[in-house]
């Protein structure tokens, strides 16, 4: 009987999900409708606000304690962050420079102590910004930030807090007093400790480091969620760490019930009355100063006010659901075009360029079907994309190869008229020379076919030109290269990209010389770019005029000017707006070429 119920009810909900995947759209509306009203009637009862009720008590005496713990965890970042900033200043060099002339008692060097320490206190100031004031006591005198007025008459070694920490081998944390070694008066806490040295650590030399009373207090209620509730810190004998306004009215320590309640676990809750008023007390102790508990309290009645506005809250949403089923028949026409809306948001977006979204429906229904055809539309749109973006790609392959192709012919025609009028002239040792140069250059600039070479590669290149050239007009000019850094020369550059700049200084700056001539080239870094300048002192240009003959050569490729041309358009090619060119004419002559290139470690594509 038993295995045949289960299997009427397996049966009975198959049929249900068939017969409600075979309804149509507008059918199954009509059953959300009807589904709503009878939801609506069902929602309410007392079984429902007891369980909200007790999980709104659990979920507020939850967050209450974390409330608190999150704020003791706080407290103890902050307390740790004031004793590492005192670490930090006991492992500087100058605090080093300062204890050897402690253990040797030499006072003379006490002022140059003074000055050197000034960068340790305003560094660990600076970190720490609730750190108010730093004194460093020792034998040969106190060492303090020179912005803080030290009190007259005020020797640590005759206060009580040097009888507190003498016999103390780690930190001491002290609750709030008025500062006395600092003129202001204000209320600090102070936390002391024995300066140390490498393995040495009785020097009798202290750090007493004070911390804003108030500034602690305003980061412990900083993005507090006990709007209602107050947080103040006792030690374990119930006197006030922190002089708060609740612990002003409250004395914790005349309070034998409340230190009662407080146990030696880490962390606890209790209620208790104060002014006849029922509070919950939430406490954690600090794990930096462990005989240190925070306290947050919080009325009962304000903590559970909401439980009351679940009971009315109940009531309201069985009049809410009622009216509910007679206000849905207006919002049925919005549940029946809501797929359309969001096909038609999709569609805008498509508007602006967004090729990625992507409809998305469970159903099988009419508008489901216009959406899938929408989202194979919008795949074909983007193979068809993909296929003009690969076909620009080879546009600009071809582009760059033929540049490159007439840059080469174009050097190589200059320096074989050279070779031929040394021949003529029968100086063979020197038409050897040029010939090996010759080569040299021509290995480095085909490159194996490739169209980059290292920044070192380059050089070499432009230096077999100078070479060459020098043998030619001999006593002409004087060639000198300057790396700013070693490293920079393994980045890739594309290839033959200097040389017609240095060629460019020869021939034309040049051309009114017969000595004297300078170039010199400069590798540095801008801004995550390479920067390489070209500079000559020969007889210079109108930066603008050539400008102007270079967007000729755009359109007839031909005549002076064009290696400039050419090398700006491989430039745009390879980086598009990264790299740039930029030639100057500075006051004292000659002709200045800047390149801007991206530094890359390796082969990249050109700018497609």
């Amino acid at each position: 009987m038993k295995n045949l119920t289960i299997s009427w009810v397996k049966h009975v909900k198959s049929s249900v999900a068939d017969m409600y995947y075979g309804f149509s759209f507008r059918q199954r509306i009509s059953i959300a409708f009807l589904l709503l009203i009878a939801l609506a009637i069902g929602i309410v009862g007392t079984t429902s606000y007891l369980i909200a009720s007790k999980e709104l008590q659990r979920n507020a005496f939850a967050s209450s304690r974390e409330s608190v713990s999150k704020t003791t965890q706080l407290l103890d970042d902050k307390l740790y962050s004031v004793s590492k900033s005192v670490r930090s200043i006991m492992l500087s060099d100058s605090y080093n420079l300062l204890m050897q002339d402690v253990q040797s008692n030499n006072i003379a060097n006490y002022y140059v102590h003074l000055s050197e320490m000034q960068y340790q206190f305003s560094q660990a100031m600076f970190n720490e910004p609730l750190i108010e004031s730093i004194l460093i006591a020792t034998p040969i005198g106190d060492f303090y930030h020179l912005s803080q007025r030290r009190s007259p008459n005020r020797s640590f070694y005759e206060s009580n807090l040097y009888y507190l920490a003498k016999d103390n081998t780690g930190g001491l944390w002290l609750r709030g007093h008025t500062d006395v070694f600092f003129t202001g008066e204000s209320r600090v806490l102070s936390f002391v400790t024995k300066g140390t040295q490498d393995n040495l650590s009785n020097t009798n030399v202290y750090f007493i480091v004070n911390v804003s009373e108030s500034g602690l207090i305003s980061m412990m209620n900083q993005g507090s969620s006990q709007k209602e509730g107050s947080y103040f810190i006792v030690d374990s004998t119930g006197n006030e760490v922190m002089r708060t306004s609740w612990s002003a009215q409250h004395n914790m320590r005349k309070d034998e019930p409340f230190l009662r309640n407080v146990t030696d676990d880490t962390q606890g809750a209790f209620f208790h009355n104060f002014d006849k008023t029922e509070y919950l007390v939430n406490y954690s102790r600090s794990s930096t100063v462990n005989y240190w508990l925070l306290f947050g309290i919080r009325s009962k009645d304000k903590l559970l006010e909401q439980m009351k506005d679940v009971q009315q809250t109940t009531i309201y949403l069985m009049l809410l659901f009622l009216a509910a089923a007679w206000l849905v028949s207006s919002k049925l026409t919005g549940l029946l075009v809501r797929p359309l809306h969001r096909l038609q948001r999709l569609m805008r977006e498509v508007e602006d360029n967004r090729l990625t979204v992507r409809f998305e429906s469970k159903s099988r229904d009419e508008v489901a079907q216009v959406g899938f055809q929408f989202n194979r539309m919008l795949d074909e749109i983007n193979r068809l994309i993909q296929d003009v973006r690969t076909s620009e790609a080879g546009k600009r392959e071809a582009e760059m190869r033929a540049l490159t192709a007439q840059m080469e012919p174009h050097f190589l025609y200059n320096t074989l008229n050279t070779i031929y009028c040394k021949s003529e002239m029968g100086e063979n040792e020197e038409v050897n020379k040029m010939i090996l140069a010759l080569s040299t250059m021509f290995q480095l600039g085909l490159s194996g076919g490739k169209d980059w070479n290292t920044l070192e590669d380059e050089l070499t290149h432009v230096e077999q030109y100078c070479a060459i050239q020098s043998m030619c007009y001999e006593e002409l000019f004087r060639y000198e290269v300057h790396i700013a850094d070693p490293q920079l020369l393994t980045y890739y550059v594309p290839k033959i990209v200097l040389q017609p700049i240095v060629e460019n200084s020869i021939q034309h700056g040049f051309q009114d010389r017969r000595t004297g001539g300078e170039i010199t080239v400069d590798v540095g870094q801008d801004g995550g770019k390479l920067h390489i300048v070209i500079q000559d002192n020969g007889s210079g240009i109108d930066p603008l005029l050539v400008n102007e003959r270079m967007k000729t050569l755009g359109e007839s490729p031909s005549g002076k000017g064009f290696a400039l041309y050419n090398i700006a358009n491989r430039l745009s090619l390879y980086y598009g707006d990264e790299a740039r060119m930029e030639l100057s004419s500075p006051a004292e002559g000659g002709t200045r070429t800047d390149l801007w290139i991206p530094m890359r470690r390796g082969e990249i594509q050109w700018h497609g």
